[in-house]
């Protein structure tokens, strides 16, 4: 292999950093791979509004023998959301033509020493600020109760409320609770033997338990607490909108270069800048997100609470 210079590897450092950040960000979150998704990569900024549409109901008519259609003009519904939350990770690497030779040769070790902490920590602000919606899913009535242990019931609470908002039936649904009450959660008896659930074996030998009363259940850190009582939830995609848009190059000339992760799957679209800290002598990338959260369908979710 040739020499390296400090041309060819900042353009391939970024480009290889991008690359690494992709699968690390979508396996930090929980939340966010489970709600509406809305992601364009139109570059926008800080404060602007984007509009969600929401699929409109409609109704079915009886076509009367010699009769003729009913034609329907429904208005999609929509949410506003604000694009208010810009958060960012910057580190610095003292050496990139040696992070990049290494990554040639197969290592990528030094590279993601440093992009896999600032994905972290960018995906738990995401989560942080999803779960934080919850104490707004007021369209059903809370299930369960606050600072106390949850049961069976609350499980099949749950299902109702939503079956009860008629939440399609293609539509999945999906409840995520804290570490205490999916530890209790895995340790009901009903819930967790193999002669009474299907999925016995995982919450026994795995420490998963992944499926009751038709909704399929995670675990987060991130589930909001408000002084003793836990906000749970079981929702639908739809219940809530995680939107993302990419941020605006920078300025040509200024000594920075921008790599752009637009990822289809994840709904998902991020920044990573590198350029020169000339106070630390090192090469400096920052890796940065803008989006906003808000509820859709406030019908589509249910608080569910516990300690």
């Amino acid at each position: 292999m040739g020499a390296i210079t400090s041309e060819i590897a900042a353009q391939s450092f970024i480009k290889l950093l991008s690359a690494r950040a992709l699968p690390a960000l979508r396996g930090e979150l929980v939340i966010g791979n489970l709600v509406n998704r809305d992601f364009d990569s139109v570059l926008a900024q800080e404060g602007q509004t984007v509009t969600v549409n929401i699929p409109p109901a409609m109704s079915a008519n009886n076509l009367a023998e010699g009769g003729t259609v009913t034609t329907q003009n429904p208005a999609p519904g929509n949410a506003e959301v604000t694009l208010n939350k810009h958060i960012e990770a910057s580190f610095s690497i003292p050496d990139v033509v040696a992070a990049l030779t290494r990554a040639a040769n197969g290592d990528f070790g030094l590279i993601d020493t440093y992009m896999q902490p600032a994905i972290v920590a960018l995906a738990e602000q995401v989560e942080t600020d999803l779960f934080a919606l919850a104490p707004y899913l007021t369209a059903n009535t809370a299930v369960g109760a606050g600072n106390t242990a949850i049961l069976e019931t609350v499980f099949d609470d749950a299902e109702t409320a939503l079956f009860k908002a008629k939440v399609p039936r293609i539509q999945r649904k999906v409840g995520i609770l804290g570490a205490t009450p999916y530890s209790t959660a895995r340790q009901l008896p009903r819930l967790s033997e193999m002669q009474t659930a299907g999925n016995g074996y995982d919450a026994i030998i795995n420490g998963q338990f992944l499926r009751a009363k038709g909704i399929d259940w995670f675990r987060s850190d991130f589930v909001y607490l408000s002084g003793t009582t836990r906000y749970n939830m079981a929702f639908a995609r739809d219940a809530i909108a995680l939107v993302t848009r990419l941020l605006g190059a920078p300025i040509p000339g200024t000594g920075a270069i921008a790599e752009y992760v637009k990822d289809a799957e994840s709904g998902l679209g991020f920044r990573v800048v590198m350029s020169y800290n000339a106070g630390t002598l090192t090469q400096q990338f920052t890796v940065d997100l803008l989006y906003g959260v808000n509820i859709l369908r406030n019908g589509f979710g249910v608080q569910v609470l516990s300690n």
